[in-house]
């Protein structure tokens, strides 16, 4: 990539730290050039308030904020929860709204004319992964630019210095300077006291948690809900129907009310590292269990098997950034096949940061009491057993009698 050439950029720009400080760096180190700012709405809330004047404030022509919420839970959380995908029990916030930001980005480069794109992720980082590779997907011939890969900033106490020098205003200061990302289906803490993995989380300190509340500070009394699945895809809270997006935003309340969703794990980051990170998923949490907890009584046992088997590879491609792949893709129509029956009722109660099942009905269901019922019945022949015990078995019983005929 030749310098010269870079006229006009397209950054990925949420306002933080990184991308407050990257519009001056831009200016000052590609010939000044124009830099169009674009903020992917999936579910900040106020941390899109502010965003256009400071952005121009800061040396950008204009700033597109896009609403992608939308999108971001229909095509990207919704399948990944049909799915079951999980990577290391982390519910994939950050990973599923990286793609359906950078296709925006490279749409809005289109049409824009622009000569590169930019964005903050760090080099240490899975973020700029999922990025980059759908940037390859969308627009393979366009220059990337990525900051922390170039400039002598090392930290981000010289990322603060930089932007008190460009006089670049910051939400954050160097004592609650935790790395955070935010979206409505969950958030993410990381570095400072967290770094070292022998701290406990300040669960009950106030203004940590911004989702919800600790275990210990959530009510004495349990919530019940009530949540209603067509084909895998919720439709339903407490007998309303709802679009998807605002069921999840509906159980961020009443799950954060009640310390659900907490997360703390040391992960395998892609680049090669453990990191540890805290991440609050209330409505993500409550969602995944109502799900997994109907498909126990509507797919057969096979079925639910394999896809528990392939839930861990959908997980890992969304963690690494593989949405746009043909694997990725011939997953999502095997889960979709899945899903087809997976229709009805799941009823949870929330207590102090615990799902508890309290009941699933499906007009699809496989489960009989009728077949199941310790009690009398009419419908299953108990002595079938001894014939399918001795063809079952039939493998061991031959091993063990060539074992013993060959240690005579």
């Amino acid at each position: 990539m030749n310098k010269s050439d870079i006229k006009k950029v397209v950054l990925a720009y949420s306002g933080g730290l990184d991308t407050s400080i990257i519009i001056p760096w831009l200016k000052e180190n590609y010939n000044n050039c124009e830099v169009i700012a674009v903020s992917g709405n999936v579910g900040q809330a106020d941390e899109l308030e502010g965003l256009e004047e400071k952005a121009l404030k800061t040396g950008a022509s204009k700033l597109y904020v896009e609403d992608l919420t939308d999108e971001f839970v229909d095509d990207f959380v919704v399948p990944a929860m049909k799915a079951g995908a999980k990577y290391e029990e982390y519910l994939l916030g950050t990973s599923l709204a990286r793609p359906v930001i950078a296709k925006r980005l490279a749409e809005i480069a289109i049409a824009e004319g622009a000569d590169a794109i930019c964005h903050g992720c760090t080099g240490k980082g899975n973020d700029q992964v999922r990025f980059e590779l759908t940037l390859k997907h969308f627009v393979p011939d366009m220059p990337i630019i990525a900051p922390w890969r170039e400039w002598s900033i090392k930290s981000r106490e010289e990322e603060i210095e930089f932007a008190e020098a460009h006089n670049v205003p910051l939400k954050i200061n160097r004592e609650t300077n935790y790395s955070k990302d935010k979206n409505l289906w969950h958030l993410s803490h990381e570095g400072l006291d967290l770094e070292d993995a022998g701290n406990e989380p300040t669960y009950e300190k106030k203004g940590f948690l911004e989702m919800g509340v600790s275990p210990m500070d959530a009510p004495d009394v349990p919530t019940y809900i009530t949540l209603d699945f067509e084909a895998g895809v919720p439709v339903a809270l407490d007998g309303e129907k709802m679009s998807a997006k605002d069921i999840i935003l509906k159980l961020n309340e009443l799950g954060g009310a009640n310390g659900i969703g907490l997360l703390d794990i040391v992960e395998n980051r892609l680049v090669g590292m453990k990191c540890r990170g805290v991440y609050e998923t209330p409505g993500g949490t409550i969602l995944y269990a109502a799900h997994e907890y109907l498909e126990t009584l509507c797919l057969d046992k096979m079925t639910m098997h394999e896809k528990q088997k392939l839930a861990i590879t959908y997980g890992e491609l969304v963690y690494n950034g593989q949405w746009y792949t043909p694997l990725r893709e011939a997953l999502a129509a095997f889960v979709d096949k899945t899903q087809e029956h997976v229709t009805g009722a799941v009823k949870l109660k929330l207590y102090k940061g615990n799902i508890i099942k309290a009941g699933a009905w499906s007009d699809w269901s496989l489960y009989s009491e009728e077949i199941a019922t310790f009690g009398e019945d009419h419908v299953y022949n108990q002595a079938d057993s001894a014939g399918f015990i001795n063809l079952y078995g039939l493998p061991i019983k031959v091993q063990a009698k060539v074992d013993a005929k060959n240690k005579k």
